[in-house]
């Protein structure tokens, strides 16, 4: 690996050669450059919903085609400070309301695995900026399952903070959303992580045999190829000592609140309608009609539901669950299931209770199929992202688990 100013140069080069067909950014600072401290000699691409100071803040929206941001998200600030280079803005669906990462300003965005795969969404872009080697941290948002959706399908770590550990100054009235690390290896993550929160890594003083509960059954149904990565994430963690136990798992009162929440949150944008594409105009005119009840009603029962899938068990009997990160693997980008939409319900069952119970989660890179990525979904207490990290590590150093370089990118 290249060292310091070299690893700014390999990355700006990596992005002149792959660029043009993998279009993670929207803009890019061929003069950007680090400085001395604890990231020198690390690059960051960052989501196009977060300000960077000089570079273009659109949003992935007409809406915003113009604007310049005046000052730095404070993630990008301690990144910054820590002397890590930020190489540019990457790019995402418009207003961050898609599983895939296409708008009208921009090309589509590609996984580096394949053309015409979707590297996820909605922070598509840093997810494939960082699987090419275009980038050593990505960085982006998490509301729905925006850092884990893509760092499956681009086959990268990517790390769901609690709610409220990273500083912000994007308001999210609905509280789901987080800013969030995405890189390489876990080992990465930390470092990026512990510069966020500004804290050093804490030790685990508990039992090295962990209690995880497991789920890779639902009603919903999931590809064979997603019940198999978490079958055999559950069987490595098992041989390495942990005890797994299955447990149940639910996600349709999860998906149906938050369809009401995310309208709602659209429809707060300060733009006209016209300003936005189609799809989105139609969900900010549904959010737009929507009451305050409407709004808490479905925020209460998707809360209720996350609480007895997720939180009950990690209070009681769990020090970790495991389930596979997506319901689907990687499809064409045209084939990207509407956002809020029925079909799509099934491709984020397993990240979405989790973003309603706050706590952290990460995924981890499980294998190829057919070629592609997959990826399985770990998670934690509330604020335990530190032990979440080492076991997450612990599964990303067994066979058949952590990142590998696409093909198409050596």
């Amino acid at each position: 690996m290249p060292e310091g100013t070299d690893v700014v140069a390999a990355h700006l080069a990596a992005i002149e050669r792959l660029e043009s067909h993998v279009h993670a950014y929207v803009y890019v600072d061929r003069t950007a450059h680090g400085s001395e401290g604890p990231l020198a000699g690390t690059t960051v691409a960052v989501k196009d919903n977060l300000p960077v100071a000089g570079m273009p803040w659109t949003d992935g929206s007409a809406a915003w085609r113009d604007r310049i941001a005046d000052h730095d998200d404070p993630s990008v600030a301690r990144l910054r400070s820590a002397g890590a280079a930020i190489l540019g803005k990457t790019n995402l669906p418009e207003l961050a309301a898609a599983i895939g990462t296409t708008n009208a300003i921009f090309p589509a965005t590609n996984n580096p695995w394949r053309d015409g795969i979707t590297p996820g969404g909605s922070t598509g872009g840093s997810a494939a900026a960082v699987a090419a080697g275009m980038a050593t941290f990505g960085l982006g948002t998490d509301m729905g399952g925006s850092i884990r959706i893509p760092a499956s399908c681009c086959g990268v770590a990517g790390l769901r903070p609690s709610v409220n550990r990273v500083p912000t100054d994007i308001i999210d009235a609905a509280g789901l959303s987080v800013t969030a690390p995405l890189a390489r290896t876990v080992s990465d993550l930390r470092e990026a992580f512990g510069v966020m929160v500004d804290e050093e890594p804490r030790l685990d003083f508990s039992s090295p045999r962990k209690r995880i509960g497991v789920a890779f059954e639902t009603a919903l149904g999931l590809d064979p190829a997603c019940r198999d990565a978490c079958r055999r994430a559950a069987d490595a963690l098992e041989k390495a000592g942990h005890v797994l136990k299955r447990i149940e798992w639910e996600s349709e009162a999860v998906a149906e609140g938050y369809g009401i929440v995310r309208r709602a949150s659209m429809a707060s944008f300060p733009a006209t309608l016209e300003k936005f594409g189609p799809a989105i105009r139609g969900l900010v005119e549904q959010g737009r009609k929507l009451s305050a009840l409407d709004f808490f009603t479905a925020y209460e029962r998707a809360a209720a539901l996350a609480q007895r899938v997720v939180n009950a068990p990690l209070v009681a009997d769990f020090d970790f669950l495991l389930t596979p990160t997506l319901g689907l693997p990687p499809m064409a980008i045209e084939a990207v299931p509407p956002f809020l939409s029925e079909p799509y319900r099934g491709y984020v069952q397993f990240v979405l209770p989790v973003s309603f119970a706050k706590v952290p989660a990460i995924s981890i890179p499980a294998g190829l199929h057919d070629g592609l990525p997959v990826g399985v979904q770990l998670v934690g207490r509330f604020a335990q992202e530190w032990s979440l990290l080492d076991l997450a590590e612990e599964l990303e150093q067994m066979d058949g688990f952590g990142f590998r370089e696409p093909e198409g990118v050596r």
